[in-house]
């Protein structure tokens, strides 16, 4: 007894020595913050931007034909509004739609960079427009916010860039190397007839840059248990995209004879069973790269988790979603209240982790629901992205900018679970990333594709100083 007992004292000094030895080797990763000159963003920006949410780029479906008179209209004020802009970089309309502006350098060994946003936004809700503070294109500018649809997803981005780009012509800067700014017209929907149509054409062209960026990462204030600073997330990958139809078909009847296996409750079944049986949770890259940046910075029993994830995986891969989701997201089936219906249909969204496949997720599904249910790939799907890299000088230089701008701040790279147009420039660019410094907190996450979208005045400059740098930056 005594034996065993040792023997375990031996174990638990051994994982405690372990679990020490790996929280103390756990160094921080932040690079140090160098000294810029910070540029004074009039107030005439806000304007800017306010005019630019009052064209309703909306795009709502895939097949759905963009509105040229919007759309048209909103790239007749880009013109009037950043002369030097248009004078001096080459204009394409790449399918109409979608803007590819060409800022030729002044070294052609020197790969280019591409710099991306998109035009188009999600379309609002009718019965949510009494519970907006101002009309979603109206653009109104208050005390401290411009409001309206766009304004966080994407029309602040792209008119931070043209901000930075037509200020930096004003004061002759010529960049060293080739810098592109792609502006697709559909990201909402997918970015197949806008994006990736850009894409294409560099790719033709034979374009290999250095680095793309695009939306999707953020200035998260207040979002990080444990990091009382503001948390810059640098996406280096998304998740894939992929929906599903389940189709149950049956010979229906009457709902007082109701048969042993009825049309929804078969529909139903399938849907609990996809729901009891979740992908796992899995540690691939980009998630071990957060681990790695965001542990340093927290409270130390915090940093023991995640200086051992071999002994705490579970709960930390729980906290940061690192799995295929699943979620129903549509549903439809039955005529009248005493008919069983012949067919009844569900939709299922997969958001799918690095690793796996639009493939391995219909396997999944054929696997865990009954063989009697059809199942049908719908609408946009894409396989997770690549994973960008993090020891690039694209990226090193991405994030000294970040930490010149923001020296408050803890770089932290990561996965994200939606979509961007940014998918589709891997072939044309070393490394893909997406960041642009739009803070969010508790309060503003709902406003993302949802009621009262706005910005802080004050944010908003952030974001053009922080474009206006990372050009100054790569040259």
């Amino acid at each position: 007894m005594k034996k065993i007992l040792y023997a375990l004292l031996i174990a638990i000094v051994v994982i405690l020595s372990v679990l020490l030895i790996n929280t103390l080797s756990l160094n921080s990763k932040q690079v140090a913050s160098e000294s810029i000159e910070k540029i004074e963003v009039p107030n005439t920006v806000y304007e800017n931007l306010s005019k630019a949410i009052q064209y309703p780029t909306i795009s709502f479906s895939e097949d759905a034909i963009p509105d040229s008179t919007v759309f048209k209209g909103f790239h007749r004020f880009l013109e009037e509004t950043y002369p030097l802009i248009h004078e001096k970089l080459t204009l394409e309309k790449v399918n109409e739609y979608s803007l590819l502006y060409t800022w030729k350098g002044s070294d052609p060994n020197k790969k280019p960079i591409i710099l991306m946003s998109h035009q188009d936004v999600v379309p609002v809700d009718q019965p949510t427009l009494s519970d907006w503070e101002a009309g979603p294109f109206e653009g109104k500018i208050t005390t401290t916010d411009i409001i309206g649809r766009g304004t966080l997803d994407d029309k602040s981005s792209l008119m931070a860039l043209m901000e930075s780009v037509e200020r930096l012509l004003s004061e002759n800067f010529t960049p060293s190397q080739t810098i592109y700014l792609a502006f697709g017209h559909d990201e909402e929907v997918g970015g197949s007839n806008g994006a990736a149509k850009i894409a294409a054409l560099l790719k033709e062209r034979g374009i290999d840059a250095a680095m793309a960026i695009d939306e999707g990462g953020f200035l998260a204030d207040g979002l990080v248990p444990g990091i009382e600073e503001t948390v810059a997330v640098v996406n280096l990958a998304e998740k894939g995209f992929a929906s599903f139809r389940l189709i149950v078909e049956t010979k229906g009847g009457h709902s007082s004879a109701p048969p042993k296996e009825n049309t929804i409750g078969m529909l139903a079944k399938a849907i609990v069973d996809l729901e009891n049986n979740q992908f796992p949770y899995k540690l691939v890259d980009p998630i071990n790269y957060q681990l790695e940046y965001m542990g340093p910075e927290l409270p130390f029993m915090k940093k023991v988790a995640f200086a051992n994830p071999w002994l705490f995986k579970k709960p930390i891969l729980e906290g940061l979603n690192a799995h295929t989701t699943t979620a129903p997201t549509i549903i439809d089936g039955g005529v009248k209240n005493n008919v069983i219906p012949t067919v009844a249909e569900a939709t299922i969204n997969f958001r799918i982790l690095p690793g796996e496949t639009i493939e391995s997720v219909q396997e999944h599904i054929i696997n865990t629901i009954s063989d009697k249910i059809k199942v049908e790939p719908v609408g946009f799907l894409t396989n997770p992205s690549p994973v960008s890299k993090v020891d690039s000088e694209a990226y090193k230089k991405l994030e000294s900018t970040i930490r010149s701008v923001f020296p408050e701040s803890v770089v932290v790279p990561g996965l994200v679970g939606g979509g961007t147009d940014a998918r589709y420039f891997y072939e044309v660019a070393d490394d893909v990333y997406r960041f642009y410094p739009i803070r969010l907190a508790q309060n503003s996450m709902t406003r993302f594709h949802g009621i009262d979208e706005k910005i802080s005045k004050e944010n908003y400059k952030e974001i053009i100083q922080f474009t206006y740098q990372l050009i100054k930056k790569f040259n």
